[in-house]
């Protein structure tokens, strides 16, 4: 049996391991299928161990999911200042793909294995801050293309621009993932897929003519990152 953990950095350290293996069963195996017992002794502890950090096993769900939305994020505030509000909005897709082609594991259970919905009562995240939040964000991006009128004048719902971007770009980056070894499939590469998505979704959102563009934001290093 490890010993046991008394140091804050030592204690943080040992948080970090039971999410992540916690991130990788949920995925593999599916939230009620895995007991803390299970995750226990797949970091070579106790489940006593484990329950001195989460109360409960909805606890340390909750405690996964904070944790990868807020660095989602993260990863999206340099976006945010982006001057160019087209461009702003074809970052975010790209930025959003990087951290789901970069970050599998994470997606999956993010946005692609079933769970009970988020707690707001017990979450950490803000909901609506646009620090936390990567909703929000979208949402903020969308909003000031709304109001510089950009969109065609019979979309009159911003949050529904916002929700069809986001399911546009979730669908590359879902198929990505779960299919993008299947050799059948004589897979185009997926910054060329997520580019014809964005352009082809603009057109079809935005008031006259969008450019089609060739966005150069360097998939391929995340590609090359996604785990089996």
């Amino acid at each position: 049996m490890p010993p046991k953990v008394k140091s804050a950095e030592a204690r943080d350290a040992l948080r970090t391991k039971i999410l992540d293996a916690a991130r990788t069963l949920f995925v593999a195996r599916g939230i009620e299928a895995v007991s803390m017992r299970e995750i226990a002794r797949n970091i070579n502890y106790s489940a006593t161990t484990l329950y001195h950090h989460f109360s409960d096993k909805e606890a340390l769900l909750q405690a996964v999911c904070d944790e990868d939305f807020l660095k989602l994020a993260a990863s999206m505030r340099d976006v945010m200042q982006l001057p160019d509000l087209i461009g702003r909005i074809r970052a975010f897709g790209h930025a959003y793909a990087m951290f789901a082609l970069q970050h599998p594991n994470h997606y999956r259970l993010m946005f692609m294995t079933p769970r009970v919905p988020c707690n707001l009562e017990t979450t950490q995240i803000q909901r609506g801050n646009t620090e936390q939040d990567a909703y929000a964000q979208l949402k903020c991006i969308v909003q000031d293309a709304f109001d510089a009128g950009l969109f065609r004048p019979e979309l009159t719902n911003a949050e529904l621009i916002a929700q069809t971007l986001w399911a546009g770009v979730h669908g590359v980056c879902s198929l990505e993932i779960s299919l993008g070894r299947e050799t059948w499939i004589e897979w185009s590469a997926v910054q060329a897929r997520l580019a014809m998505m964005q352009n082809t979704m603009l057109q079809g959102l935005l008031r006259g003519l969008v450019d089609i563009v060739d966005n150069n934001y360097q998939l391929t290093t995340a590609t090359n990152k996604i785990e089996s």
